[in-house]
């Protein structure tokens, strides 16, 4: 998972919870120009803490796995289609 997945997660899920970007910068003690460049992929970087707070906010989880545990990934699927 990277910072793109997690952004459009977010604004998936803050959309369909009808909250604005700023209710949810409220909600999770951060500016709402964090979850703006967050969601249009601009911030690239962005500490944990901050992430986590979001996800709580919206309901969602981190979770950990073992990287790829041999299945494709949407880099090689899409490389499979194109050949």
């Amino acid at each position: 998972m990277d910072i793109e997945t997690v952004g459009k997660a977010i604004a998936s899920r803050r959309k369909a919870s009808g909250i604005t970007q700023g209710q949810l910068a409220r909600r999770a003690g951060v500016s709402r120009a964090t979850i703006g460049a967050l969601e249009g992929l601009v911030q690239r970087e962005l500490g944990l803490n901050k992430i986590v707070a979001i996800l709580n906010v919206l309901k969602l989880d981190l979770y950990l796995s073992e990287a790829n545990s041999g299945r494709p990934t949407l880099e090689d699927l899409q490389r499979e289609a194109g050949e």
